[in-house]
């Protein structure tokens, strides 16, 4: 795994070690309604909270489109919106020369589709765009008390779904809520 994501989401300068990161395999339900196995990419630091958070889920039945690491879409972040759930890219935060809370494996994004990143009342991904009205509550949708945001914040993440302002990133649950 290791030699996958040098090059691709971790390279030399990013703000964690390979060392600081874990692979977990987990198991989710899919949009088919059957069990599925993936892998996500995360700080050792919160892997276990991480756990947690996908049991919950699992037990919910909340459907994930695909698990795997960003580094099966080459390290891109856009690439990988096609609905795959994963963490860890080491990149900045968009918009920002700053590094993103992906680059420290500390944020997961959750069905990009169905949870899109909005600024200014639209998406970059056509697929995403019957997801813009919120006021549905679709399959793989996170809002407010849905059983995702409820498992992230049971163990301490924010959601950036609920910002105010005309940037919205539904996808995304991090430990420090950006």
């Amino acid at each position: 795994m290791r030699t996958a994501m040098t090059g691709d989401s971790w390279h030399s300068g990013c703000p964690v070690s390979l060392s600081q990161l874990r692979v977990l395999t987990l198991s989710y339900w899919g949009f088919d309604n059957r069990a599925h196995t993936g892998r996500i990419v995360v700080n050792a630091d919160v892997a276990r909270s991480v756990v947690s958070v996908f049991r919950r889920l699992y037990a919910a039945r909340y459907p994930i489109r695909r698990m795997q690491p960003v580094d099966a879409y080459g390290g891109s972040d856009f690439r990988s919106i096609a609905d795959n759930t994963s963490s860890f890219n080491c990149r900045a935060a968009t918009g920002s020369t700053r590094w993103s809370e992906h680059a420290y494996g500390h944020a997961i994004d959750i069905d990009p589709i169905e949870n899109p990143y909005v600024e200014g009342g639209t998406t970059s991904h056509g697929a995403s765009r019957p997801y813009l009205d919120r006021s549905r509550d679709r399959p793989g949708m996170a809002y407010p008390g849905s059983v995702v945001v409820q498992a992230f914040a049971a163990v301490g993440w924010g959601w950036r779904g609920s910002w105010s302002g005309s940037v919205r990133d539904y996808q995304h649950f991090s430990v420090s809520g950006r």
